[in-house]
């Protein structure tokens, strides 16, 4: 099943105009370039199942879709039907009820994730920043699987930082949701930048493509985000598959090389280690590679990561210390400083003094604006 399209409406872009790009694409649609690849089978199996539970999937993934594209002089490119996915154990979806988005991943149900996800979304908090789970689903057809229904969040460096300030909600709020996490004997054993998203709805009030993400729902034209400041942005921790819990009174040491930071230096399969700290050093690593690495501007954060990316374990801080000190670091920066734009340290000279001018331009009406009233 495809959603009828009114050619009229759409824009020259969308269509073929070359006869034989037009015969080219009618070869690659009948070769099966854009079948459903074999793990979206799995998604398309469940497309019934999960309607009557009010989630629907995109027209694509209807066992009677039958590409829209067909017949027409159509670019599939900008046919949203023809976009597979990128990440086979999530997919997206509408909620029936309210018409919103939301993801749904598929996991086993004999691991931690399922316990884990549950328990902080039992949480509420306001520092705590583990993604919320609407609803779990048994799987219909495999009983070690289940479905987990969340809201549908973006990567949270996509788009990129803007400000200082973009900079500095970030590490509030993920140092507060790490204590929140520690605090409730829960290490994460993952963090890495794809493990921490973003709800962005805010920043897009027309909504863009689940899949492709730089466009418009229908996949018809370029979205632009709106700045990050002054905006509801909310940063959240997720996948807890590695994730472990530890009652109170035990110990939080671990075995296992594994987790997508390699740089940790403790992990191994033999001799155990803090969890703990292995969260310390992945988040200080975070800071490093998104922000100090790529910025001139965000000198503050040393202080901050430096302790954070310790060598040795036991010298690193806890995340509660952690967190108190960079309020302290925090509470010296100007608030002019939070409104001045990130500056990558590969911008050439010329680039930067424009940059800069216009910032500053920026910020003199900024404060015009503050006077008048």
């Amino acid at each position: 099943m495809s959603f009828p399209v009114q050619e009229r409406r759409l824009p020259s872009h969308a269509f073929v105009n070359d006869d034989n790009a037009l015969q080219r694409y009618a070869r690659l649609t009948e070769e099966g370039l854009y079948n459903l690849a074999p793990q979206e089978v799995f998604w398309q199996a469940r497309y019934g199942p999960l309607k009557d539970h009010g989630y629907l999937l995109r027209p694509r993934y209807s066992p009677e879709w039958r590409p829209s594209w067909v017949g027409t002089k159509r670019d599939p490119t900008y046919c949203e039907d023809s976009i597979r996915l990128l990440h086979y154990q999530v997919m997206d979806a509408t909620r029936l009820s309210d018409r919103e988005l939301v993801a749904i991943k598929s996991f086993l149900k004999d691991g931690h994730e399922l316990h884990i996800a549950q328990f902080f979304a039992s949480l509420h908090d306001d520092d705590n920043h583990c993604v919320p789970i609407h609803e779990i689903l048994s799987d219909p057809y495999d009983p070690d699987l289940a479905l987990m229904v969340m809201p549908y969040l973006r990567p949270c460096n996509n788009p990129e930082f803007g400000t200082v300030g973009d900079v500095i909600q970030f590490v509030d709020q993920t140092l507060q949701g790490l204590v929140f996490m520690h605090r409730h004997r829960v290490a994460h054993r993952d963090i890495a930048v794809s493990n921490i998203m973003m709800d962005a709805k805010s920043l897009y009030p027309g909504g863009h493509h689940p899949i492709r993400l730089g466009y418009t729902p229908d996949s018809l034209y370029p979205v632009s985000a709106l700045p990050r400041a002054g905006r509801d942005v909310r940063y959240l921790y997720i996948d807890f598959g590695l994730s472990e819990r530890f009652p109170e009174g035990t110990s939080s040491y671990v075995l296992g090389d594994v987790g997508r930071d390699a740089d940790v230096p403790e992990l191994s399969d033999h001799v155990p280690y803090d969890a703990f700290k292995v969260d310390i050093f992945s988040l200080g690593n975070v800071y490093s590679k998104l922000f100090e690495q790529r910025y001139k501007n965000v000198e503050f954060l040393r202080a901050t990561i430096e302790p954070m990316k310790r060598q040795r374990p036991e010298e690193r801080p806890s995340a509660e210390q952690v967190l108190r000190e960079w309020q302290k670091t925090r509470a010296t920066l100007s608030e002019s400083l939070l409104r001045w734009r990130l500056v990558p340290k590969t911008e050439p000279a010329i680039e930067r003094v424009v940059n800069d001018t216009v910032a500053v331009a920026w910020e003199g009406i900024y404060h015009l604006k503050k006077f008048v009233g």
